[in-house]
């Protein structure tokens, strides 16, 4: 036959059971699985298409693959290897970049220690510094209050006028 006949051949429930090797109810089981709604002919007889038998056994070969745990348990048995392999690969590349982090940050923060200590020399400074100039500044306004208190006279003199000292 050729593929087009096969796919434009319709089959009956009965030879579908026989090709399953099963009875109706896996039968609506694996229908609802594979989202298959069985067709009716003119005669009202259900019938299966060639492509819908083949979607049904492939649903009936992964629900047997997964029932059958001594299958199951010798693909799970067969993969182990590969899986330690891809763990302790992957353990490996973690240690390998968390090592190069810590490396790469611990030279980056390599002179941190002297840049913090020259930090809190240089403010320090800088408070002694601006308390210098509050002292500067404070006696600056009382030298120019004493000389204000010189009122010029004449003839290159001058007078000392009495202050007064509000308290």
């Amino acid at each position: 036959m050729t593929n087009q006949a096969l796919k434009e051949r319709t089959l009956t429930p009965q030879e579908v059971r026989a090709i399953l090797n099963t009875d109706n109810k896996e039968i609506v089981e694996l229908c609802k699985k594979a989202s298959i709604m069985p067709k009716k002919n003119s005669r009202g007889m259900t019938y299966f298409s060639y492509e819908e038998v083949k979607n049904l056994r492939k649903v009936q070969a992964m629900k047997n693959k997964v029932t059958n745990p001594v299958a199951v348990q010798s693909e799970v048995s067969a993969q182990v290897p590969a899986m330690k392999s891809i763990l302790s690969s992957l353990k490996n590349m973690e240690n390998t970049l968390s090592d190069r982090i810590a490396q790469v940050i611990d030279e980056k923060l390599e002179g941190m220690d002297e840049v913090v200590v020259e930090l809190i020399r240089c403010k320090t400074d800088n408070e002694t510094l601006r308390q210098k100039i509050v002292d500067l500044n404070k006696e600056v306004y009382q030298l120019k209050n004493r000389l204000n208190a010189y009122k010029p006279v004449g003839l290159g003199l001058y007078v000392k006028k009495e202050q007064h000292v509000w308290e």
